[in-house]
């Protein structure tokens, strides 16, 4: 299925007015589909896997933000470190560590989310809400991490129809953000990346500042 430009135009203009980046999940999708929404202006896109990402990196316009946005490996690390965006993901604070020696390899400064577990099921990767505060607090008291930043926090609510559920879950991740925020006044710690193609008008009204937006604007996989 060929890019859903009438679906991209709205919800871009629907997340602009409230100054919400998209991430335009490509993951699976063609080069293609990519380059229809790079012509249209579109500079961020997210990916799932560190191989297709190299892959697609080395074919593209070299001026797209590419947001790793899957479960990272400490080992994989140093294949998207020269150019990554933005590491949605870290959920554990060895792949933090990991992330952190191959910007200071590179001399860059590779910007990162804390990737927290608000879901019910069991197979969401993520720290809970004390480790996050924990990690946070030793990277702002620890000066050895030159090669990261941290720039906010990332979740995904469960997979359910009862918005209820998805509301009290956002609810909480926006409040362990605003008390790291409190706790650590820090112009570079203000993402919140929260909302899907199911869910991104609750999670804006929840207050995300990023959604990822794949099936709305690619269609199902």
């Amino acid at each position: 299925m060929a890019v859903n430009v009438t679906a991209y135009r709205t919800i871009k203009e629907e997340l602009d007015a409230s100054s919400v980046l998209l991430v335009a999940v490509s993951k699976t999708k063609p080069i293609e589909d990519i380059l229809a929404l790079y012509e249209l202006g579109h500079r961020d896109f997210g990916e799932n896997y560190v191989q297709e990402l190299v892959q697609k990196q080395s074919q593209l316009p070299s001026d797209i933000r590419w947001h790793f946005i899957g479960h990272l490996q400490s080992n994989k690390v140093k294949y998207i470190a020269p150019f990554v965006h933005l590491i949605h993901g870290i959920d554990s604070e060895k792949l933090l560590n990991a992330v952190n020696k191959e910007g200071k390899k590179l001399n860059r400064t590779i910007d990162c989310l804390l990737q927290v577990h608000i879901a019910q099921e069991e197979t969401k990767f993520g720290l809970d809400a004390g480790e996050v505060t924990a990690l946070v607090d030793r990277y702002y008291t620890n000066t050895d991490y030159s090669g990261v930043k941290l720039k906010g926090l990332m979740g995904m609510a469960s997979f359910t129809e009862d918005t209820a559920v998805v509301a009290e879950e956002m609810s909480r991740l926006k409040k362990l953000y605003d008390s790291i925020r409190m706790n650590h006044p820090n112009d570079d710690f203000s993402i919140l990346s929260m909302g899907m193609s199911g869910d991104y008008q609750m999670a804006m009204e929840k207050g995300s500042t990023l959604v990822r937006i794949g099936s709305l604007l690619f269609g199902s996989r």
